[in-house]
């Protein structure tokens, strides 16, 4: 006569088969198997006992020992293949269901096994489900919140509503969902706090899911509101920053869709407008906006056109001349630093500086603008005051742009644009935030044809600036840099050009 439960060998197949299913890929879950094996080894030895027992004890009590030991170790055996059937098997099979669902399947499989096991002993279930009607009712009234938590949680992940890697935003409550459980779903704000909701609580209230994780780029709209004097015309507004924010390169902001800008309302003495854009990554929202705001005031300024107040501000502290001609006295004196630094200007007297330094317009640029684009036609030049900007180059034969050099402080981009009215050369992106002053042609014709003898030593200098440029061309073509050997017929005639162009 055996020792053991006719159920027994087939309890520890089950588990030996699940065991070896589950241990590799849950490392994880190791303690938890632990005291499960644990727990089916105690059973296992009560079921042991039982048969030792056996004429020792009474008929009645060795039958309830045994039949414990059996519930036991079925519990046991639930829970392992559960778990190798859910989180391994499936998994394998490309089949994925919601943890709480699977967690609910293996309770129904404890609850029919303890059934089964009932039945066996002989309940009858008639009078255990009459018994047990009042005191179900009682529990289910006594727990309603947890079970309306319960049952919560299961819907959002059977309708797919809410996902985790979601971003939902709930009042005043915004973030990413962490962990859906069965009475709570967990988000984390963009501040990095866990905020726990009843699932009861996101079944009975709205909720707007600002994206979710099956998008592929998970786009969120922002809207950017400014105000700018009705004097200007709208499409003046308009293509300033739309030109901006979809030539910069502005990390987070995504250009599909592309971004709008629209004049929204009019209130007293302004034209109120509103930049919209997508965000790549709904998380660095605020800090998107702020780049964003950097960009549009930078593209206004560099086309003259102020951001607007209303009419009725009142300025209660009223500056001084004095104050004011400090002011324009300190602007002066950095402009005509900024041109004494360069060799383009050299030849001009004190006062010829101070003219041409009254004619520069300041045009500042936000990291990752455009300051000139190869092939273009533009005739100014620009004066980095400070900050960096590149040089990229794209070659006639279509390969990839080549970065020519960096430049900073002191240096000046267009300088053959506004001499000679020749094409850009390369494109030029800031690198960093880029103070920098504009000269126009209007700025410098005067000048130049008061003294057209400025030509002969301009061209000087522009042709050591043609030869440097076309060393750094041939050092990308031939793959090393090389020396230029003569310079053509476009640098021998750079005088004649500018004497042309200025109609001298």
């Amino acid at each position: 006569m055996s020792l053991l439960s006719p159920e027994a060998p087939f309890a520890i197949l089950l588990m030996v088969v699940g065991g070896a299913l589950i241990l590799r890929p849950l490392q994880a879950w190791r303690r938890s198997l632990v005291n499960t094996g644990v727990f089916f080894s105690a059973c296992l030895l009560g079921d042991l006992l039982a048969g030792v027992l056996a004429g020792e004890l009474q008929p009645a009590a060795l039958r309830w020992l045994r039949e414990m030991a059996v519930f036991g170790e079925g519990l046991a055996v639930i829970r392992y293949l559960g778990l190798a059937l859910f989180n391994v098997v499936l998994p394998r099979m490309r089949v994925h269901i919601s943890g709480i669902l699977a967690d609910i399947l293996v309770i129904i499989g404890y609850i029919a096994w303890a059934f089964l096991r009932l039945n066996l002993a002989g309940v009858e279930f008639s009078h255990l489900f009459a018994t047990s009607a009042v005191l179900t009712a009682v529990v289910a009234i006594s727990m309603q919140d947890t079970l309306g938590n319960l049952l919560g949680g299961l819907a959002l992940q059977m309708d797919n509503s809410l996902e985790i890697g979601d971003w939902i935003q709930m009042g005043d409550i915004g973030g990413r969902v962490s962990d859906i459980q069965w009475r709570y779903t967990a988000i984390i704000t963009r501040s990095g706090e866990r905020v726990v909701i009843p699932n009861s609580h996101l079944m009975k209230n709205r909720y707007a899911v600002i994206c979710n994780s099956r998008q592929a780029v998970p786009n969120q709209r922002r809207t950017i509101a400014f105000n700018v004097d009705l004097s200007v015309p709208p499409a003046r507004v308009s293509a300033a920053v739309l030109q901006d924010i979809q030539t910069a390169q502005i990390p987070n902001v995504s250009l599909t869709p592309p971004p709008q800008s629209l004049l929204v309302d009019f209130g007293p003495g302004f034209a109120r407008y509103q930049l919209r854009y997508w965000l790549l990554d709904p998380g660095p929202d605020e800090a998107t906006d702020s780049d964003v705001r950097h960009h549009v005031l930078a593209a206004l300024q560099r086309e003259g056109i102020r951001l607007a107040v209303s009419d009725q501000t009142i300025h209660l502290v009223q500056e001084g001349e004095t104050h004011r001609g400090e002011v324009r006295a300190r602007e002066l004196n950095r402009r005509l630093q900024a041109i004494a630094q360069i060799d383009l200007f050299c030849r001009l007297s004190e006062a010829e500086q101070l003219e041409l330094a009254g004619r520069l317009v300041n045009a500042p640029f936000a990291r990752g603008d455009i300051v000139t684009r190869q092939g273009s036609i533009a005739h100014w030049l620009y004066i980095i005051v400070s900050g960096e900007a590149e040089a990229w180059w794209q070659p006639p034969d279509g390969s990839p742009q080549r970065l020519l050099e960096k430049r900073g402080p002191g240096s000046v981009f267009g300088e053959l644009g506004l001499m000679t009215g020749a094409p850009r050369r390369a494109t030029v992106i800031a690198v960093t935030d880029v103070e920098a002053y504009r000269l126009d042609k209007a700025g410098f014709e005067h000048i130049i044809r008061a003294r057209p003898e400025l030509a002969e030593g301009i061209s000087a200098i522009l042709e050591q600036r043609l030869a440097h440029f076309q060393d750094l061309e041939r050092g990308h073509a031939e793959g090393r840099s090389t020396p230029s050997i003569s310079q053509g017929s476009e640098v021998a005639a750079l005088g004649k050009k500018i004497r042309e162009f200025f109609g001298l």
